[in-house]
């Protein structure tokens, strides 16, 4: 194979060169974690199952065969990729909307989703969209995120007590909760709240030992010891084993629409909760994954699932937590953990059959406790009162909408802060401050003296269509306002990036307004690069023409000022 192709290959599998130029030393090191998050992942998987709507042994799947596309193509070295609570919960919610309560095209639709997703994620990182995970801002997820861990606790407490959850949505199911308490079986109870106690003690004060592995295991002894099977206590029943069958699912044009709508939506939240597991876990250890790369990986990853027959997966932090702790070093850690899992699968599944579903029930409850955040909020009621609105309309949004309309308000409640945020930008009446130099804002620096007959003004954003007439508005503003005649309008450009074709307009109209008046306007300190968006003869013939005044700094704009009867 030629250097080029082998370079291609390192750049679209970062994961390959890993394993080409493995080092022994770290195999001990690879072997312990991947064993670790093996026993983490197995139960978490068919616990995930659970909340997706699908068996057991798909929970399974999508534990397993992700990980092995990730070891390849991802670009971060300790994440571990899998089952996401989150993520589940909106593939469940997506799909359950189409499939009109029919088992089998349940499932099939949870794989075409899966594979959907999984193209989405490809393609966006060959678009290299990776940049589009900071469009959620911090409030809007954290309000996401509660929403979500909400509607998994109201669908968890009544497996927890030992009878099923009713009714669609989070309102119905908290009143069929409270009017279905009567059918709580106390074997049910005493089984899942010892298991749930033991899981939250294993994660405050033993965080090395795999708490849902050892809670399973428990549960598995407890039911078989008493016989709880017997007394009403629901419990996982037979999981096959072997290789899952490969099929691609056929869709009619309703379905398929429906599909790749919400694909959209799990792509967008998948990949923002998982590429910040891993910047974080990169950033402790001192190196930067590639946001795009991560896409693609997570596209392959969401691939293998599908061609598997499993659900939607992303990032898992739980597992990577575990990978870290236990001391993982290379990517083999995650071909490792699936290596083992796939022998379990293939020769160990029958121990699952006695799996009591109220241990499940407390693992995804503990799981869903991680969600929320607490310390966020108080600090965003401290620190914006604003922006704890949006966090908890988005929350309201999840549980009164349902979960995929609540991702599309979080996105609108972003979009709506950045057009609020950008159409009445901070801007600025520019002076001389004694013993500083330059040119500053008179509101900051109150000694600032502005120059007879000189208006300097200073926009501080991007200049574009939803803004326009704000800048307009305010030259009218202050030059009305100004204590003295204004001969000259200078503009500080230095602060626009970006100027669309609406205010090329709009500066003609002034500059043509204020030509009436008998006021020159100049243009200080603009950027080459605000011609980027446009035809460059276009807008220096229609725009930024020889008629109009422009100066590269506000120094010679100024000099020009001081000039201006010999011009």
């Amino acid at each position: 194979m030629s250097e080029k192709k082998i370079n291609f290959l390192k750049r679209v599998a970062p994961g390959l060169e890993t394993i080409i130029h493995y080092r022994k030393e770290n195999f001990r090191f690879d072997v312990v974690a991947g064993l670790s998050v093996a026993a983490v992942a197995l139960p978490v998987g068919i616990a995930y199952a659970e909340i997706a709507g699908v068996p057991s042994v798909i929970g399974i799947y999508s534990a397993i065969f992700p990980l092995f596309a990730y070891a390849l193509f991802g670009s971060s070295r300790q994440l571990m990729t899998g089952p996401d609570a989150a993520t589940c919960i909106m593939a469940a919610s997506s799909v359950a909307a189409v499939s009109a309560g029919d088992p089998q095209r349940y499932a099939m639709l949870m794989v075409a989703l899966t594979l959907m997703t999984g193209l989405f994620y490809i393609g966006a990182g060959i678009a290299k969209l990776g940049f589009l995970a900071d469009y959620l801002s911090q409030p809007i997820l954290v309000g996401y995120l509660h929403g979500v861990a909400l509607i998994i606790l109201i669908g968890q407490l009544p497996k927890l007590l030992g009878f099923l959850p009713q009714g669609d949505g989070f309102i119905r199911q908290v009143v069929s909760f409270a009017e279905n308490l009567s059918l709580t079986n106390e074997f049910a109870l005493i089984l899942g709240g010892s298991l749930l106690v033991i899981l939250i003690l294993i994660k405050r004060f033993l965080p090395g030992i795999p708490g849902p592995l050892v809670v399973a295991g428990a549960g598995i002894l407890l039911v078989m010891a008493f016989g709880l099977h017997e007394k009403g206590v629901a419990v996982l029943g037979a999981v096959p084993s072997g290789f899952p069958p490969v099929r691609l699912p056929l869709l009619n044009l309703k379905e398929l629409e429906s599909i790749i709508r919400d694909a959209a939506g799990v792509t967008l939240i998948s990949f923002t909760s998982g590429v910040l597991t891993s910047k974080s876990f990169a950033r402790r250890s001192g190196y930067v994954i590639d946001a795009n790369q991560e896409m693609i990986a997570f596209g392959a990853a969401n691939l293998a699932s599908g061609l598997a027959q499993g659900f939607p997966v992303t990032g898992a932090d739980s597992r990577t937590a575990v990978n870290t702790a236990t001391g993982g070093r290379t990517q083999l850690v995650g071909i490792i953990a699936g290596a083992s899992m796939l022998v379990f699968l293939l020769f160990l599944t029958h121990a699952l059959s006695m799996l009591p579903k109220t241990a499940l029930a407390a693992i995804i409850i503990v799981s869903a406790f991680g969600f929320f955040d607490i310390k966020g909020l108080r600090e965003l009621w401290s620190a914006s009162g604003r922006e704890l609105f949006f966090s908890l309309t988005t929350t309201a949004g999840v549980l009164f909408f349902g979960v995929l309309p609540g991702v599309f308000i979080a996105i609108l409640l972003s979009i709506l802060w950045l057009l609020m945020a950008e159409s009445k930008p901070h801007d600025a009446v520019l002076g001389r401050a004694p013993g500083v130099k330059g040119f500053h804002d008179i509101k900051d620096y109150p000694e600032a003296k502005t120059i007879p007959g000189l208006l300097i003004y200073r926009f501080d954003a991007n200049l574009v269509f939803f803004n326009c007439d704000h800048f307009r508005n305010r030259i009218r503003q202050l030059i009305d306002e100004s204590s003295g005649p204004v001969e000259w309008l200078v503009i500080d450009a230095g602060a626009i990036n970006v100027m669309d074709y609406t205010a090329t307009q709009i500066i003609k109209e002034v500059k043509q307004e204020l030509t009436n008046r008998g006021i020159i306007i100049v243009l200080a300190a603009a950027k080459h690069r605000l011609a980027y968006y446009f035809r460059s003869h276009w807008i220096m013939e229609k725009t930024f023409s020889k008629e109009f005044r422009m100066y590269p700094t506000l120094k010679s704009a100024l000099h020009a000022f001081e000039h201006r009867h010999e011009l």
